[in-house]
């Protein structure tokens, strides 16, 4: 099968390991960081996905279903732009997580983050999606990403291992 646009890393067989969960940043969304009026419940004042992000997104969902990859639970940060690629993945209703919003300009929160991050993964069972920011990836897993790139990683007692990435590029 031929999906829309290059599948620039494909470690499909990394989220079939037990225990895998995947991490990915949200699709292409045009600058860097938010505007300084930003405001949580208010997307006009946010930087949201541009139409190549909602097709990338679409994109990735129709891939993970090709590969028969499904999730039982998608996490999201509050931002828009993380519950729209939340969405338009097409795994069912994404739940709110507050541990994976951005901290991008606030790095004071970087740790307290990370750890409630780290308790809430532990806390649940099931393969997981979690949309959230390159800071939160970063943060977790040691890795940079791209836009709409997924890291897959397991918990361990030391942190993470990661097992692999998966970047379909729009």
């Amino acid at each position: 099968m031929i999906w829309p646009g290059s599948v620039l890393a494909s470690d499909w067989d990394a989220l079939r390991e037990p225990g895998a969960i995947a991490i990915m940043r949200h699709a292409l969304a045009p600058g860097t960081g938010d505007p300084a009026r930003f405001e949580i419940d208010n997307c006009a004042t946010q930087r949201n996905l541009d139409q190549r992000g909602r097709d990338q997104a679409a994109a990735i969902g129709d891939a993970l279903r090709a590969e028969g990859i499904t999730f039982d639970a998608v996490l999201t940060s509050q931002w828009c732009r993380t519950r729209e690629t939340a969405d338009l993945l097409g795994f069912g209703d994404p739940r709110d997580a507050p541990s994976l919003n951005s901290f991008f300009g606030q790095y004071e929160r970087r740790d307290a983050q990370t750890r409630d991050t780290f308790a809430l993964l532990q806390s649940m069972t099931g393969r997981l999606m979690l949309v959230t920011h390159q800071v939160n990836i970063t943060a977790l897993t040691g890795r940079g990403t791209r836009s709409g790139e997924i890291i897959v990683f397991r918990l361990t007692d030391a942190g993470v291992d990661v097992l692999g990435s998966i970047l379909i590029d729009p």
